[in-house]
């Protein structure tokens, strides 16, 4: 990619949500020498010719528009990590990546981003306090700029519901009665013993068995790991909380039999496929797949509703996108001018506006009402969800070895309903204990 020529921002799509990246001219090591004119390449992990390419393009070209400052976008998905090491070997990053904010540890420990001065970054006061909170890294700097959150609700089949005469659950018991009748009593009337109650993403695959059983670990009172007064972490999966939490999930496998047959092997996209094909009745997942469903399904024919209070509360997984900031740019002063534009009133109002490509799925301008953009009041919803009950993954410096870890054991006790779950979650915080220790956070 020539950076020659015109000031030019290349932007790049990442993760669960979106991201957004500047690359720079260097990999680490001392500031570069500063060049206003220099060009801005901008990374986002999203897939070419998508909604997400668009809408990053949209917020390049208001930001182009505002500072003069030309942004060329670059969408990769496959092999984004790969690719983005690379570019770190060749001490040639580019200037900003946007990127999930589960990765800030990761890349923090790569040494591939620079600290953020929040104070250099205009509107930054107008941030939600959860959203600054994920920002920081372990050692309690700054090395992020959230632009865009999201939060759990749980999908549920309103004309099958209509048909059980059940209430909208408000508890995990009345969730799982639900989920029983979905599962027995024909609701899609075919006259098959074909549909299921809970869509549930089971693979190991980038961790999504835990990923998913966070909604309910920690509405369970339980935890991965757990925060000590001095600041390290100890294992968590095996304390009586999180072993009546991972009981309780396990058995709508193994007891109850309410989730989809072959939950065990699916990611995210087979598993959105079950909900929309009509084979399972509620789905457990953030507002990206709203309009798909609504186009796919019908909107008439699923409902949005709070997730279920569990045995402690109602909190949910919370997660969002950060504008990283990328060491070795030679245009530190655009690296924040983009920053702010993207957290900008403006900016994540332009985000959020269109219905499919939009890259701010619920904003982190406390001056922004989602309702005013969005008057569904599905989204409000959503907002609701995450202000109140929303909990990021902590920001160790590498939390995927921890979410891995935690979904190869979930997704074990649900494919084997054999295993003896309180002796594989202590085996599994002997892992957690070896991992947190080799990251220098372990409590003794």
């Amino acid at each position: 990619m020539s950076r020659s020529g015109s000031r030019a921002l290349r932007v790049v799509a990442v993760g669960l949500g979106v991201a957004l990246v500047v690359a720079g001219c260097g990999g680490g090591g001392g500031k570069a020498a500063q060049d206003p004119s220099a060009p801005l390449e901008l990374w986002a992990r999203t897939t070419p010719g998508g909604d997400g390419e668009k809408g990053m393009k949209k917020l390049a070209a208001a930001f182009e528009a505002a500072s003069g400052q030309k942004v060329e976008v670059t969408a990769i998905f496959d092999d984004f990590e790969t690719k983005l090491s690379q570019r770190a070997a060749q001490k040639d990053l580019p200037d900003i990546v946007m990127n999930d904010s589960s990765q800030l540890g990761t890349m923090v420990g790569q040494g591939i981003v620079r600290e953020v001065d929040l104070g250099s970054i205009k509107g930054s006061d107008q941030l939600l306090a959860p959203a600054i909170e994920a920002a920081r890294a372990a050692d309690g700097k700054t090395y992020g700029v959230p632009y865009s959150a999201q939060a759990s609700a749980l999908l549920i089949r309103k004309d099958w519901r209509a048909k059980t005469g059940l209430p909208v659950p408000a508890s995990w018991d009345q969730l799982v009665a639900l989920a029983k009748a979905f599962t027995t009593q024909d609701p899609d009337g075919n006259g098959k013993a074909d549909t299921y109650g809970l869509a549930v993403p089971g693979s190991t695959k980038r961790g999504y068995a835990s990923w998913y059983f966070s909604n309910f670990l920690w509405a369970g009172g339980g935890d991965f790991i757990a925060k000590q007064p001095d600041g390290k972490y100890k294992p968590a999966m095996s304390t009586p909380e999180s072993i009546a939490a991972t009981t309780w999930f396990r058995d709508l496998a193994c007891t109850s039999k309410v989730i989809q047959p072959g939950a065990a092997t699916m990611d995210t996209p087979p598993t959105n496929e079950t909900f929309e094909a009509g084979k399972t009745g509620m789905y457990v997942v953030g507002p990206y797949l709203m309009p798909r469903f609504d186009s796919s399904l019908g909107k008439d024919k699923y409902e949005v509703v709070p997730m279920p209070k569990g045995p402690k509360d109602s909190t949910v997984l919370a997660e969002g996108g950060s504008v990283y900031l990328m060491a070795g740019s030679k245009n530190e002063a655009a690296q924040n001018a983009f920053a702010a534009y993207a957290i900008s009133a403006e900016g994540q109002k332009l985000g959020m506006e269109g219905e499919k490509a939009f890259i701010v799925q619920l904003p982190v301008n406390k001056t922004v009402d989602i309702s005013a953009v969005r008057p569904d009041p599905r989204w409000k919803l959503y907002a609701d969800a995450y202000r109140e009950h929303g909990r990021y993954a902590p920001s160790i410096p590498n939390w995927t070895v921890v979410r891995q870890s935690t979904a190869d054991t979930v997704n074990a006790l649900i494919a084997d309903c054999g295993l003896d779950t309180g002796a594989e979650l202590k085996k599994l915080d002997q892992k957690l204990g070896e991992a947190l220790g080799q990251q220098g956070i372990g409590a003794s």
